[in-house]
Order: structure tokens, then sequence, then C-alpha cells
């Protein structure tokens, strides 16, 4: 029964130390077979924050993979982040993007990040052709009887309201996971955790989000999700320092501004402002 940590939205430079002590005594002591972090290691994508971000992975002992989210890229270095937005990864560079392979299930990644957009909120995400095809064909290529977890930084589509897209060709990209053996799509950004399913012509497909290990919390305390598969079905458990039950801390649906509020004097990110039931186990 593979067992996988699902985290997100760390944001070290504003991450919660308490709970990151907690979550990496978990991992010791329970040994998972996998971590899946769904990007935003990072607040600003500074080098210190880079740093802290890869010495705790590092430590982590046991395969790791890491998508890189919109707070990943260079902030404050446009030349860098156009010309080489994962230079700051290098250190970590093997666990970006990974594919990891457990008994029946394999972890895949699916980029969600661009560099830039034509719109004006680039903390959104994209799916390029390019990185869509990619996935399918890590998918294809998986053993027979495999099921595959895709994760991502982006939720794929926001669900409950009519606004803009959440992610471009988020909705096109599930139209293609529905049509392969995929448990679920796995992703962050939104801070609050949330399992539901989403409907598509070639059938439903079920997304799961983590919610953060920061300090920028948005309606439900920092935690990380505990996935347990067997018979080809998941199992969510929202774990969490609180002691709030797995179905209170799930949100009903992906909202479309998936950003949680600013604190008072925090800064605001510059690539947001220019173009584009159970209690934790001790």
């Amino acid at each position: 029964m593979p067992r996988i940590f699902h985290l997100s939205d760390i944001h070290f430079g504003l991450e919660d130390t308490a709970m990151l002590a907690w979550v990496k005594e978990r991992i010791a002591d329970e040994r998972p077979d996998a971590v899946a972090i769904t990007g935003d290691l990072t607040m600003r994508a500074r080098f210190r924050e880079f740093a802290a971000a890869t010495a705790w992975i590092s430590s982590l002992d046991l395969p790791v993979t890491v998508e890189v989210g919109n707070h990943d890229l260079p902030y404050f270095n446009l030349p860098e982040r156009f010309v080489d937005p994962y230079r700051r990864f290098r250190d970590i560079e093997s666990l970006i993007e990974r594919t990891i392979s457990l008994p029946n299930v394999a972890i895949v990644p699916l980029k969600t990040t661009a560099r830039a957009q034509w719109r004006l909120n680039w903390s959104k995400g994209w799916i390029t052709g390019d990185a869509l095809r990619e996935t399918l064909d890590r998918i294809d290529a998986l053993p027979s009887g495999t099921q595959a977890l895709v994760t991502a930084h982006h939720p794929l589509v926001e669900t409950g309201t009519h606004g803009t897209a959440l992610t471009r060709g988020g909705q096109n990209a599930l139209e293609e996971l529905a049509k392969r053996p995929v448990l679920a799509v796995l992703s962050g950004h939104v801070h609050d955790p949330f399992d539901m399913q989403h409907q598509t012509r070639n059938g439903p497909v079920r997304m799961i989000g983590a919610g953060t290990l920061s300090k920028r919390i948005r309606s439900t305390p920092a935690s990380f999700n505990e996935l347990l598969i067997a018979d080809g079905t998941i199992r969510v458990r929202v774990r969490n320092l609180e002691y709030v039950p797995t179905r209170e801390m799930m949100i009903d649906d992906v909202p479309e501004d998936a950003m949680p509020p600013r604190k008072p004097g925090e800064p605001v990110a510059l690539v947001d402002a220019v173009p584009e039931v159970d209690p934790p186990v001790y």
C-alpha cells in the first residue's frame, strides 16, 4: 500500500517553522514511500530562500519530487527569469519534475508555470502544448497496470466560479488525462486542501489539493496531505497541528482568486502586478 506525503506552498522566507519541524519529524518517523512537493518552495525566489529550501528538502532522505511554483521564478531579476528561470534550483535539479515509480503507481509531473504570459497576472497557471505532451508521453510509457498520480502546482481548473480560467489549457489537459489511467491530479497554490471530482467529456478526473506549510494561510491552518493508495483508490488525510478533522479542512471549490490575503505591510510580488475527521498522528 503506497503512502505519499503531499506537501505544497512551503514559502521559505515566510515558512511556518513549527509546522516544518513537525512535518520533518513525521517523515523521519513514519517513512512514507515518497514525498511530492507541488511548488512554491520560496516566497520571493531569493537565493537565501532557495538555500533554506534546498537544505530542508535534502535532509528528508527518501524519494522526493518537486514542482516549480509561480513564486519560485525570479521576481526581481527579469533577465534571469527569461534567460535562466531554473538557475536557483540547481542544487536540487535532479528532484525537479521527477517521475517516481512505486508499486502499481507512479508520480508524474505536469508543468503549469511560465516565465511570461499574454495576460496581466503571471501568477496563474499555463499548460503549454509541449508540457502536456511530455506528461502524456510519460504516462503512456508506464508499465501496464500502473496508475499515475499527476503533480502540478496550479489546480487545472477552478470550480464553482464563472471567472477567467485559473490555468490556461487546464480543461484540455484534464480531458486528455481522463483518457489515461490517472488516479488524481495533485496540486497546491490555493493554500487550502481540497478533494473533488471534475467532469470532462472523457470522464471525471479527481483533483486533490494540499494546503500550505507557510504563515500565508487562507481559511484553514497549515497542513499537508497523507495519501494512502490501495486497490486503485486513494484515501486522503489532511494532517495538521491544530487537530482539525480532514472533512473540516477541505474547501468545497477552487476559487478564481486563488491567492491568500496579504498581511498588512507585506509587499506586492512583482509578477503579480506586471503583465500577466482525523486528528494528526504523532
